[in-house]
């Protein structure tokens, strides 16, 4: 391809509303742009690398057995009333009407879609296990879209499907996936992690997420030290810090604490360390008011804490007045003691003694509080972030955190769909049975995005060599103006591309600094400098984008060079 027959078009200035790396450099070198919120236009040269993580999607999910196919990106509203997830979804479904003032929406995810389709189409067991798959545009309506296509309102997604008679069948795809996930990640030349996951508005009995580790991720992910545990932040197990219970040392009181509002004053007040208090959260329950009771220096985990079945869904704290109404008090000021609602303590709090906690009094706080003597609880549960540090979950070493851009999500499902859609099949005894289900996403528009943010510097993009847009750049310096500069950059462009070798020449009329810049820019992984200098000892000057250093090849050998380069 040469520059003056492609649409290339970029821009030294960064965009103003372009908070992260990727989306300026998605921006700057044309890859994409900006339609309206949420929405871009994907350009030649952007989707030269978006078709090329397709296809690598696409060689090993074929690989694994997976059948693609293509569904309508339009969805009948009256399925999702089967399945009941209108308001899991809630503003994110983007509702539509036809000329009949028939309700669909634009589809988010394709459960329900997949799911109607098997239960006309499969009905023996003989004809599981099955696993579908499509690559297609999805729409959520994000409430605020932003850092380009990693969290726009309109992707690419390849999702996929597969149904069986048995929990075992599942499992056997679900690892199947997995091992396919794997090789995709690895394929396309990317740092990343696999991690235990909450399955949220998807739902199943359990879920693993793939991480592109990347400073910029949204994504807190927990891994061990030494072992091979790992878990989003949300799914980490937190560990009691405490083995057990100490004897009471400390005998109760009653003291004042004037305006002292948050743990560290009240701490600070008192003069103790935050690791000798307790904080109590008031939260809508779906009988009664919950307390969710973490030691001071801990943070609640609002994803494990509105999973407990006797928090109410979507988790909400109690406003100003309720909690005045429940415990007697203001928010800074509610303790365990004689506090009259379910109390659901952290594993670690279960076995503290001696603490400092409110004395649901505003202005007085109790020390030497105990559990059995002083105060009970309801509930031992897991309902607070693991921290750097602690043990691993596991056993196996401590705890460490990385950040990670989620591209790819597995689930179980089980039976949640089949169920609610009656999609069922005959067994072996002749009975109709609900199919198990597995679903498998990758976020291909975010892939693209993720391997920008693990591969750049501040020149530019650096591409994993199988999604490059283009393997070889061939810069030719004063191409309009040197005969043999132009002679040689041709001859050169003609025999790569004879042999397979996707390259783009450039043959504009700019500055050679320019031109330099640009490709930098463009992050295109083999850059071919040809020049009157270079040429006069008949070589040609090779440098690669991850280092940039610079080495003279004769021009016998160039061909053979590159050829093992890209091969490497």
């Amino acid at each position: 391809m040469r520059t003056t027959d492609f649409h290339l078009v970029t821009r030294k200035e960064t965009p103003q509303d372009a908070e992260i790396i990727s989306h300026q450099l998605m921006i700057r070198t044309g890859m994409i742009r900006k339609l309206g919120a949420g929405l871009y236009t994907w350009a030649p040269l952007g989707l030269r690398v978006l078709q090329k993580v397709e296809q690598i999607i696409r060689e090993e999910m074929n690989a694994s057995g997976a059948l693609e196919m293509l569904m309508p990106a339009v969805q009948p509203k009256e399925l999702w009333e089967e399945t009941g997830r209108i308001e899991d979804f809630g503003g994110q479904l983007l509702a539509i009407h036809d000329r009949a003032q028939r309700d669909y929406f634009f589809g988010p995810t394709h459960e329900e879609v997949i799911t109607d389709f098997v239960r006309n189409e499969i009905n023996s067991y003989k004809q599981l296990p099955i696993n579908f798959y499509q690559i297609q545009t999805k729409f959520r309506d994000e409430i605020r879209p932003r850092f380009g296509v990693m969290r726009s309102r309109e992707f690419i997604m390849k999702d996929a499907y597969s149904f069986h008679l048995t929990q075992d069948s599942l499992a056997v795809t679900y690892q199947k996936m997995h091992q396919a996930y794997t090789n995709i990640i690895n394929r396309i030349g990317l740092e990343f992690r696999c991690v235990l996951a909450d399955s949220g508005a998807i739902g199943g009995s359990g879920s693993q997420e793939f991480h592109v580790i990347a400073d910029s991720g949204e994504d807190a992910i927990m891994y061990s030290d030494t072992g091979d545990y790992a878990a989003n932040l949300e799914k980490c197990e937190a560990v009691s810090l405490l083995n057990e219970r100490a004897a009471p040392t400390a005998a109760l009181q009653k003291v004042a604490t004037p305006e002292q509002k948050t743990i560290e004053a009240v701490a600070s007040f008192l003069q103790v360390d935050k690791t000798s208090t307790v904080k109590t959260l008031l939260v809508e329950g779906t009988e009664q008011p919950v307390a969710l009771v973490l030691r001071g220096d801990h943070t609640l985990n609002e994803v494990k804490a509105g999973n407990l079945a006797v928090v109410a869904s979507p988790l909400r704290m109690l406003n100003e007045a309720e909690i005045k109404a429940t415990a007697g008090c203001d928010a800074g000021s509610i303790g365990v003691k004689d506090l009259h609602c379910l109390i659901v303590v952290d594993q670690t709090v279960a076995n503290m003694s001696d603490f400092v906690c409110g004395a649901n009094e505003e202005g007085h706080h109790y020390t030497g509080v105990n559990w059995d003597r002083d105060a009970t609880y309801d509930l031992v549960k897991d309902i607070r972030d693991a921290q750097v540090g602690e043990p691993s979950p596991d056993g196996v070493g401590t705890l460490q955190m990385a950040r990670g851009i989620e591209v790819g999500h597995i689930f179980q499902l089980g039976n949640k769909y089949s169920k609610a859609m009656n999609a069922v099949v005959l067994n072996e005894q002749g009975k109709s049975q609900a199919m198990e289900m597995g679903c498998y996403g990758m976020g291909v528009t975010r892939m693209v995005a993720a391997a920008i943010e693990q591969n750049h510097d501040d020149k530019g993009i650096i591409w994993p060599a199988n999604i490059a847009p283009f393997s070889v750049a061939i810069l030719p310096m004063n191409y309009q103006k040197s005969q043999r500069v132009k002679q040689a950059a041709d001859q050169l462009y003609a025999e790569l591309t004879a042999l397979g070798i996707e390259v783009i020449l450039d043959d504009r009329k700019v500055r050679p600094g320019f031109m330099m810049s640009d490709f930098e820019l463009l992050g295109i992984p083999h850059q071919v400098i040809i020049g009157d200098r270079a040429l006069d000892n008949d070589e040609v000057e090779y440098r690669h984008r991850v280092d940039m250093q610079s080495q003279n090849i004769s021009r016998d050998t160039i061909k053979s060079f590159l050829s093992g380069q890209i091969k490497a």
